[in-house]
């Protein structure tokens, strides 16, 4: 997600732009506690994963047997996509930075604990000074653009270690990887709020229709081979 410090979009002077790449030590705290966070959200939903479905209630126990998955999930869907958006709004010349949200991290936990369900606001990417639509729209983009290569990486690894002698877990967490990076994609691109999908539309219908689709039918595809699996063999 991407946002202005105001919580909207942001018209105002720009900045003096430098296209320089940098961070701060707010910043990197704001990050590795958002992930740390997060890590631990996503082995409560490894949990309650199994082949044929997602279980009722989370297993906290299970929490550090999937920790490494956890920190993997959050590291690829959640720490590159808002550093995607870092990125594309430094490059062209604005001061942006990570800042979290306390209350929504804490909810996310909340929910991962109680029902299985990582519902995560953990914060947002800042950016000050932007007040071009067509900047908004593609700084925005770039963070589901980059779930979704990492969602066919995933998905073509899952498949390529299939035919080896490695084991079903290995497997299974590719296509999970797959998944939740998908539709962390498909989920930010919903034009609602402070959402991408809502700046990417604000900047262009056509464009928001067809990342949309293709993220919505790759996160459909992933969750399906998730559930039914990829032969062994």
């Amino acid at each position: 997600m991407t946002w202005s410090s105001t919580g909207g979009f942001t018209i105002g002077y720009r900045p003096t732009a430098t296209h320089r790449l940098s961070t701060s030590r707010t910043e990197l705290v704001h990050l590795v506690l958002a992930t740390l966070v997060l890590a631990v959200d996503f082995a409560l939903l490894r949990s309650t994963f199994s082949r044929a479905g997602l279980l009722a209630v989370p297993d906290p126990s299970a929490v550090p047997m999937f920790l490494p998955f956890g920190l993997a999930a959050a590291l690829t869907g959640f720490v590159v996509h808002e550093m995607a958006h870092k990125v594309a709004a430094q490059r062209r010349g604005f001061w942006a930075e990570f800042r979290m949200s306390p209350v929504g991290l804490l909810l996310s936990l909340f929910m991962s604990a109680i029902v299985g369900v990582v519902f995560a606001a953990p914060g947002a990417t800042m950016v000050g000074g932007m007040g071009d639509v067509r900047e908004w729209g593609r700084t925005s983009l770039a963070g589901p653009a980059v779930n979704l290569v990492e969602a066919a990486v995933f998905l073509g690894a899952a498949v390529a270690t299939a035919s080896m002698d490695v084991g079903v877990a290995w497997v299974e967490t590719l296509l999970i990887l797959a998944y939740l990076n998908s539709f962390w994609a498909t989920f930010n691109l919903l034009p609602f709020g402070p959402l991408d999908g809502r700046k990417v539309w604000r900047w262009s219908r056509g464009v928001w229709v067809g990342a949309i689709a293709l993220a919505g039918g790759f996160s459909a595809l992933t969750f399906l081979v998730a559930i039914v699996g990829i032969p062994i063999g």
